[in-house]
């Protein structure tokens, strides 16, 4: 299972093609719309937010609320376009295609190269690595607008998990300074007060102090990284694999969610904690009951061991930069002279912690929808169903009830 995603940030449209998807399972568009509304939301978002409205368009795949087990491939509009049309029309004045240019202050840039790359963002090594003289050619790819693909072919992995009791989720643990410690899953309950923040943190006090820091950091030109945690309950044991390297479910988990833009750590259960405790306080004691099944008394390991799932939660926590847009602008250098100039200005969020905790529950979601089909069947849903609850009666572990 598969999915790749294309488009630029002031393009028409992010356009995405999933293949390899079971058929037979039941998708609704407002399901894969409420997705890509979290991810919009957020306390530091900047003007793009105020502008689109994310909505998935379906074009294949999908028949009667059900996939067809054939690619799906839908479209997430980009509103923005219609004022960057002068700046991303796929061809120039001279070409098959003629777009007159909308009026925007913004857009006087029409016709001028973007040559000062930012400090942090992908701008140099991308012109230097394809040989591009406008910086634009890297920005719109690499622009985090990308992410929404993302969260539009994660919410069909979720809706699939979601039919044999798993729910994943996300909340903010630290914005800036300003930091909580709740390094655990959380009740629905729980999870819903995160939703109601508006930087998706539990601790309302702690939220308040993070939306100051955000305020400040606004005033100052300046942009905030942060951390996050997220979580899947409901996973099985005996998902991934001990016996290959590219097999590891903590490693495919790991790049998944490191291939998030900006973030720069990623750490499973404690994580760098381990390496400051004795083994007798690192490692998680293992209990059975006849009505629980396996059990464990703690879940420093983050529901990850050997490769495996081990049937606790699943808990991921991961470092995110700021965001390398600074509207002061950084030291840098001019490629068309190599003069020292400010870096470029593009619009920008002061922190996007909150969305990002978003996007990388989509990633975890796609990799344990990956790694539950190659434990359980691929082609439909109801087969895997049944390989599902052999397995559960085999293995004595007590699924969740759905």
């Amino acid at each position: 299972m598969r999915f790749l995603t294309a488009g630029e940030s002031h393009g028409r449209a992010l356009a995405v093609v999933i293949e390899g998807f079971p058929a037979l399972v039941k998708v609704t568009r407002e399901e894969i719309d409420r997705e890509l509304s979290r991810r919009q939301k957020g306390y530091g978002r900047g003007g793009r937010m105020k502008i689109e409205r994310d909505r998935v368009e379906i074009i294949s795949g999908i028949r009667h609320g059900k996939t067809l087990g054939s690619p799906i491939s839908f479209l997430i509009s980009n509103h923005d376009w219609e004022n960057w049309v002068g700046v991303m029309r796929p061809f120039d004045k001279n070409g098959k295609i003629k777009i007159a240019l909308k009026g925007d202050a913004r857009l006087d840039r029409v016709g001028v190269k973007v040559t000062a790359p930012r400090p942090g963002h992908a701008d140099l090594a991308g012109a230097l690595k394809y040989g591009f003289t406008d910086l634009r050619n890297v920005l719109e790819r690499a622009s985090a607008r990308e992410t929404a693909a993302r969260v539009g072919a994660g919410a069909f992995a979720r809706l699939f998990l979601s039919e044999f009791g798993i729910s994943i989720g996300s909340h903010v643990l630290q914005i800036g300074r300003v930091e909580s410690h709740d390094l655990r899953a959380l009740s629905d309950e729980e999870q819903k007060k995160v939703e109601d923040s508006p930087v998706r943190c539990l601790d309302g006090r702690v939220a308040g102090e993070m939306m100051k820091a955000v305020d400040e950091a606004k005033e100052e030109g300046e942009s905030l990284g942060g951390v996050f945690l997220v979580y899947a309950k409901g996973v099985p044991p005996g998902l991934g694999s001990y016996a290959h390297w590219d097999r590891r479910l903590d490693g495919r988990l790991a790049q998944a969610v490191m291939s998030v833009p900006a973030v720069k750590g990623v750490e499973t259960g404690i994580g760098f904690s381990f390496a400051s405790r004795d083994g007798s306080q690192a490692h998680d004691p293992i209990y059975f009951r006849p009505e629980q099944g396996f059990y464990r008394s703690s879940n420093n390991a983050g529901g990850l061991e050997g490769g495996m799932s081990n049937g606790e939660p699943v808990l991921i926590r991961a470092a995110m930069k700021p965001i390398p847009t600074l509207y002061r602008g950084l030291p840098s250098v001019d490629l068309k002279d190599r003069r020292a100039v400010r870096a470029a200005v593009e619009r920008s969020d002061v922190t996007a912690v909150p969305a990002a905790g978003v996007v990388a529950e989509a990633m975890v979601a796609w990799v344990l929808a990956e790694v539950f089909m190659e434990k359980f069947g691929q082609d439909s849903f109801p087969e895997i169903k049944r390989a599902w609850k052999s397995y559960l009666e085999e293995i004595e572990w007590q699924a969740p009830k759905i």
